[in-house]
């Protein structure tokens, strides 16, 4: 089995989270995609809660037959480690980690990253403006027609601005419910 692993804050989840994920089983065949929320990420601060951040998350993948949401990083304690997940769900299944190209030009920066190529075949998603690093561990799949980011979700949320399009009707009321990127 070919299983793609789609880790990240998902700080909301957006549409290009869903338009790579479908980018990336399209482009390497993969069987299942799992997304994996994190729950304490060591690089990131000032996310939303991980609980909102997973449900979220299983609102944005609902009706997407490939895909589901796993609670292995909020379930277990400490900062989020991706070494740590990957070891956590090796087995008999080819792993594939889903992320964009600009996590990895970051790589390098990642707890234990040398393990990382042995655990799992890196898959960056490429959007515009983002160089492609050249590394034997890693396959690059384009996005086309998704110019959406996180960053710019939660922006136009405190400012009151509308994020129609850019996340799913579903994760938009959950944003709206829960008050949250409010500033």
């Amino acid at each position: 089995m070919r299983r793609g692993i789609f880790g990240g804050t998902f700080d909301p989840p957006h549409v290009g989270h869903v338009a790579a994920a479908r980018a990336a089983v399209a482009a390497l065949a993969l069987d299942r995609v799992l997304f994996v929320p994190a729950g304490l990420p060591p690089q990131k601060h000032g996310h939303a809660p991980a609980e909102d951040r997973y449900r979220m998350t299983a609102l944005a993948i609902a009706g997407e037959p490939t895909f589901e949401v796993s609670r292995i990083e909020l379930d277990r304690p400490g900062p989020s480690y991706t070494v740590d997940t990957l070891r956590a769900l090796a087995g008999a299944d080819a792993l594939f980690f889903i992320c964009g190209a600009d996590a990895i030009r970051d790589l390098t920066t990642w707890h234990e990253w040398e393990e990382l190529p042995r655990l799992a075949h890196f898959v960056g998603v490429t959007r515009p403006g983002v160089d492609r690093p050249q590394v034997p561990y890693a396959t690059y799949v384009p996005m086309d027609g998704v110019d959406v980011s996180s960053t710019e979700i939660r922006a136009r949320v405190a400012a009151g601005l509308p994020i129609d399009g850019m996340v799913t009707p579903a994760v938009a009321t959950y944003i709206h419910e829960h008050r949250l990127y409010l500033g």
